[in-house]
């Protein structure tokens, strides 16, 4: 393209857009979130058994969480992770569980905590490791029952879990 060419409207709104999202991703790779029929499907007895002991046949609904890790984790043996909640922190409403659980790992449910309103807004960073490329599922419990979660396809090259 020439420098006197002028641009048409729609290739600069496109490289506009790519700048602010390459600036707001600050270096990290972006993450891509899906809803419905993307949600990743329950992949072994394990994990279901975990998310039945848990929250019974409570619907889990994505939504209200924030999980963030790197699109691909070099080592499986150190993969940071931060977990968020927009959901209330307050006496009568609040997270009063976070699970984290990764699918294919020898032990999926691989961290819980249990919070009380005291704790804050949910803001969680944290180290795991992955045995392989897999799904991990953020899963937050409010004292009322109701079940939220986030999802993200995780790649790995190196196994963590020996």
């Amino acid at each position: 393209m020439a420098h006197d060419t002028p641009i048409a409207r729609r290739a600069f709104l496109e490289a506009l857009g790519a700048v602010s999202l390459a600036l707001g991703t600050k270096g990290r790779p972006l993450r891509i979130v899906h809803a419905g029929p993307d949600d990743p499907e329950i992949p072994n007895e394990e994990v279901r058994r975990i998310l039945t002991e848990r929250f019974q046949n409570r619907p889990i609904t994505r939504g209200h969480v924030t999980l963030e890790m790197p699109a691909l984790a070099e080592d499986g043996r150190y993969v940071p992770v931060s977990i968020a909640s927009d959901l209330p922190m307050t006496p009568q409403e609040y997270v009063s569980g976070v699970f984290l659980i990764v699918d294919h790992n020898p032990d999926p449910l691989v961290t819980a905590f249990h919070l009380s309103p005291a704790f804050g807004p949910v803001a969680i960073q944290t180290r795991i490791k992955m045995k392989r490329t897999t799904w991990i599922r953020a899963v937050v419990e409010t004292n009322g029952g109701a079940v939220w979660a986030d999802y993200l396809k995780v790649e790995t090259t190196l196994n963590g879990c020996g």
